[in-house]
């Protein structure tokens, strides 16, 4: 049986939102921006029209009499007239500007900065690893797209910046940090299954949390993994703790959030407290 099936399974079984089953959100907010959210509506039917932007699938939802579709913008969108294709056919939607300040950090290991060949044949290897991960799409969950913070503490607004380490550009900061102290349990945000795990060059020891079409957390630079591959979550459960493994110049958790394979901004998704 399939990880995919065997998903499915474990969902139902578990109780866990399925697709007769959404759950209802209404905090989630539109921000069409590089790095955040657009909400267009679509026209009603009795099926969910098949979405897709720049060749991914995009997750859908109802909304009022019709559909409407939930767009995650990379943080290398251009701001400018854009399109999503329903059906077939495109539908326009406008990506408006957004400055992120930049950050700058020195690290004493230097091959953290700049790989030295092994690395960068070590990184190639976990890119083509983790690119399904990011992709991942859980047959039987719908995401609330309502999320808890992960772990207690501060959020730096670090998502987007435009990072400088030692001196070299590099790329933005495609998650969020929250300052917290090491050992300090991690929990999942929202319902979904592991779909990776594992020790990376840069975010160290990660999980990869699929919250269902298309919805995916990465949880970075933890000191200790305590969940597995196929294991099935619910919101509060613990998944890993704090720590600072991979490419961090401290303790803390970094949490990125992607939708349709483009990193967003986890703040959009935020509960209030």
């Amino acid at each position: 049986m399939s990880l995919r099936s065997w998903a499915l399974l474990a969902l139902l079984a578990a109780g866990l939102p399925s697709p007769a089953k959404a759950a209802k959100d209404t905090t989630l907010k539109a921000s069409p921006v590089p790095g955040g959210v657009a909400l267009l509506a679509l026209p009603a039917g009795a099926q969910a029209p098949r979405v897709s932007y720049h060749g991914e699938p995009v997750l859908t939802r109802r909304s009022g009499g019709g559909w409407q579709a939930v767009v995650g913008l990379p943080l290398s969108a251009k701001p400018g007239p854009d399109a999503v294709e329903v059906d077939g056919r495109a539908v326009a939607f406008t990506i408006q500007p957004k400055h992120y300040p930049e950050q700058r950090l020195r690290l004493e290991n230097k091959r953290l900065v700049t790989p030295d060949p092994e690395d960068e044949v070590r990184i190639a290897k976990e890119q083509a690893l983790t690119a399904p991960a990011w992709k991942a799409w859980p047959e039987g969950l719908v995401p609330s797209l309502s999320f808890h913070q992960p772990t207690p503490g501060g959020l730096t607004g670090s998502f987007g910046l435009r990072r400088v380490f030692n001196g070299e550009p590099r790329a933005p900061h495609s998650g969020l940090d929250i300052k917290a102290p090491a050992g300090q349990v991690v929990r999942a945000p929202a319902a979904g299954v592991v779909v990776l795990t594992g020790d990376f060059f840069f975010s160290g020891n990660a999980v990869f949390l699929a919250h269902g079409e298309g919805v995916v957390s990465l949880f970075a630079h933890l000191s200790k993994i305590t969940v597995k591959q196929g294991q099935v979550l619910r919101a509060g459960d613990p998944l890993g703790l704090v720590g600072r493994t991979g490419r961090a110049t401290g303790p803390h958790l970094h949490w990125s959030l992607s939708l349709n394979n483009a990193r967003v901004d986890p703040r959009l998704f935020l509960r209030k407290p």
